[in-house]
């Protein structure tokens, strides 16, 4: 039987996400098992998932996944290499996962690896390098260098950000030696960022609706059982969780951080630190201060990531060399086959309750606490404020 990985956020689940899956196992097999590698409260470009973790992996395994694992908060909120990098050391690491099926613009599994293939050459590399000394953004930089070497026709790959986070998961894949086998599933419906097309939005697209008050135009694009499950949280007055809420607070953190502790965000050392520093002293709002820090060279999501980093009291610095650890968030009955396989196949621990940790190694112990020091943070972001330490005290969702 084949075992798809997904990297996935589900922020939230959509139609689109259920045609992945559907997909998947239409291209693998009906009795394929899905486990997703899932980002935690907080997610990649830099934001506050919409909607707790737990109730998300809920909606998954009600929604045809079997397992889901959590991607740790230090590759979650990294950039598209962190992020995709993290992801497959997570499903390697499980033993069990023979595919990794992701959404794209092209479909085309091998294109895509020959890309990656060329994105990490000494030649690439040096094309790179000599543009972005020009002081051109790096999404420009990236796309001239590629096409270089490669041609306009298969650079132009890279202009979709599906196919771009593909590439990034075909390059994980190569240089950690995984035997998993990339499936490129055609992209159907709304473009990323885009509004619905036949039914089928984006995640984003579905989050602007809810911070429009249109929560019934929102629901009516999740997934079904994702579209309970908000319900419910909304009702417990768990969400919507919008960072807009935190927006003080991350300010307050902003203004009293010194230029030296905005150096240790900045990951390519390209001078963001002095220009962070004077927005956070004038900015009322945080559009306003990224606004001012933003220039042609910087993308929004490496600004955002930066606040967060903030915000959260964390560096890239902190990130292990490896994730330390799988946790399981949610699993139906095969999900729970699936982990008895694992305890014979896993390279890593695997966390199926928290209080597991105190007796796992400092690195282990040192990431989750990471993680549920910024579980507490984003609890402040509730409709209703919740007490903290719940990520010590929350048992995966098993159906």
């Amino acid at each position: 039987m084949a075992v798809a990985g997904i990297i996935t956020e589900y922020n939230p689940l959509h139609r689109g996400h259920l045609l992945q899956m559907e997909r998947t196992r239409a291209i693998l097999g009906g009795e394929t098992a899905i486990v997703c590698a899932m980002s935690g409260s907080f997610v990649q470009r830099g934001d506050f998932a919409l909607v707790r973790k737990h109730a998300r992996a809920e909606a998954a395994v009600r929604s045809g996944a079997d397992l889901v694992l959590e991607l740790p908060l230090p590759w979650a909120v990294s950039s598209a290499e962190g992020f995709a990098r993290g992801g497959v050391e997570v499903l390697s690491a499980t033993g069990v996962v023979t595919h990794l099926s992701f959404g794209s613009e092209c479909g085309d599994a091998a294109a895509l690896r020959e890309t990656a293939a060329l994105l990490d050459s000494e030649a690439y590399r040096a094309s790179l390098r000599r543009r972005l000394d020009a002081g051109m953004s790096y999404a420009a930089c990236r796309q001239t260098a590629a096409a270089e070497l490669l041609g306009t026709e298969k650079a132009a790959l890279l202009a979709g950000p599906n196919n771009n986070l593909g590439v990034e998961y075909c390059r994980a894949l190569a240089r950690q030696e995984s035997a998993i086998q990339p499936v490129a599933v055609l992209r159907q419906g709304a473009a990323h960022d885009g509004a619905a097309v036949d039914g089928i939005a984006s995640a984003s697209a579905v989050r602007a609706l809810v911070r429009q008050g249109q929560r019934e135009q929102a629901l009516a694009l999740m997934a079904p059982a994702m579209a309970d499950i908000y319900l419910r949280e909304e009702a417990a007055l768990r969400a919507p969780v919008l960072a807009e809420t935190c927006e003080r607070a991350v300010l307050a953190r902003l203004r009293s951080m010194t230029e030296a502790e905005f150096s240790a965000l900045d990951e390519g050392g390209e001078g963001l630190a002095n220009r962070f520093c004077a927005a956070a002293q004038s900015a009322a709002t945080l559009t306003e201060l990224l606004d001012a820090v933003k220039t042609k060279r910087y993308a929004y999501a490496r600004l955002r990531r930066m606040a967060l980093w903030a915000y959260l009291g964390i560096t890239p610095g902190e990130r292990p060399e490896r994730v330390p650890y799988l946790r399981v968030l949610a699993a139906n009955q095969r999900g729970r086959a699936l982990l008895a396989q694992m305890r014979k196949t896993a390279s890593l621990p695997i966390v199926t309750k928290p209080a597991e940790v105190r007796r796992m190694s400092a690195e282990v112990q040192r990431v989750f606490a990471l993680e549920a020091r910024a579980t507490d943070l984003y609890t402040l972001a509730y409709p209703k404020l919740a007490a903290a330490g719940s990520e010590w005290t929350e048992s995966p969702v098993i159906l």
